[in-house]
């Protein structure tokens, strides 16, 4: 499991802000699906992952989705037997903006409470900006960035007694002995290299 600070806020909003919708918003192959199918599958029972744009290059199953009742009707295909209710059946829609007519529709999911929803995307500020009645009051829009560089270290299976001493010295204004700084450089110029995406 790659460890994410994000996952400490994702958890929290999950368990305590029932009556809202997450939007997580991010570059491409920075984990954003990855930590939301982590996360949804420990709190909840039934757990569904519909990759959006990947219907859109494809089937198009979510293309005519114009009302609740019309998204209710596909979650059953597509689901089957693992819809519960809103205790206990998280909804993951992924690249929502390949489906705008879909971000208009959280208020409405959200007011009619029968699941929990959490959606995500690489071009969120693109469709939100395009998109006329955004539900601002329902959701919450939450920025994740890439691996920052203590997240590489853990990565790295770097210890955290490493970790605590480097932060140690940085707030003393001392330097670190000469071979835990080379050793630190060296993964320094690992992590800039890669730019902290997990996929490369």
């Amino acid at each position: 499991m790659l460890r994410r600070k994000f996952s400490t806020f994702l958890e929290s909003f999950l368990r305590n802000q029932p009556n809202k919708i997450l939007l997580v918003d991010g570059a491409r192959q920075i984990g954003k699906s990855f930590i939301i199918r982590y996360v949804g599958t420990r709190l909840f029972k039934n757990f569904i992952e519909i990759n959006l744009k990947e219907d859109k290059e494809g089937a198009k199953v979510f293309d005519h989705v114009r009302t609740c009742q019309d998204l209710y009707m596909q979650l059953a295909l597509f689901a089957k037997d693992k819809l519960g209710d809103k205790t206990d059946t998280l909804i993951f829609l992924d690249e929502i903006q390949s489906y705008p007519q879909l971000l208009t529709m959280l208020k409405f999911l959200n007011q009619e409470g029968r699941f929990r929803y959490i959606a995500s995307g690489s071009q969120l500020g693109i469709a939100l900006a395009e998109t006329p009645s955004v539900p601002i009051g329902t959701i919450t829009i939450k920025h994740m960035y890439p691996l920052d560089f203590e997240e590489f270290l853990w990565a790295l299976n770097c210890g955290e007694e490493v970790i605590a001493e480097m932060k140690s010295c940085f707030e003393r204004g001392v330097s670190l002995n000469p071979s835990l700084h080379e050793n630190i450089l060296k993964r320094f110029r690992y992590y800039m290299l890669i730019g902290g995406l997990p996929e490369a």
